[in-house]
């Protein structure tokens, strides 16, 4: 299986039901399901996690514990979007911003709170996600693949219980 590793908080906030895009400065052609893997490593900058993971919390979304260097999560990777702009939208009375993808999807509210954004950068845009018990695992750059030990029968009895 494909997978990806993500520093903690973001790759948490996935299963998490809060991080429905993960973005890239790299573009991928892969579509399919893809293992969320937490990097064994943190963000060095403990504050920084603290405050995105207080920045969760404010907008409502339980963070689960964080668990390093295991696979929490599968998901389908269903697109990969370039970010071409930024725009700023009035509903009723209020301003928003909002980010928009090559095909014209305009992303605003929480999601642009854990992801970065910058015209140039790429939206991969994950679906189904299931959150997992971890499953450790070494993680590696850009998209790897996942195997090992259990790894085939931990997903069937995964999918079986969805």
């Amino acid at each position: 299986m494909k997978a990806i590793t993500i520093l903690q908080p973001w790759a948490g906030l996935i299963p998490a039901g809060a991080k429905t895009i993960e973005t890239r400065s790299w573009s991928t052609k892969y579509r399919g399901p893809i293992a969320i893997h937490a990097a064994k490593d943190q963000d060095k900058k403990n504050e920084r996690i603290r405050h995105i993971v207080f920045r969760a919390e404010r907008l409502g979304v339980i963070v689960p514990e964080l668990h390093f260097g295991a696979v929490i999560a599968i998901a389908d990777l269903t697109n990969c979007l370039k970010v071409i702009g930024k725009i700023s939208l009035k509903i009723g009375d209020e301003k928003r911003v909002a980010v928009v993808l090559e095909n014209d999807i305009k992303i605003m509210g929480n999601e642009l709170e854990f992801g970065d954004y910058t015209i140039g950068r790429y939206a991969w845009l994950l679906k189904n996600i299931k959150a997992i018990d971890p499953i450790p695992a070494r993680g590696q750059q850009r998209i790897w693949n996942w195997g090992g030990d259990g790894m085939r029968a931990r997903l069937k009895e995964i999918r079986a219980r969805v």
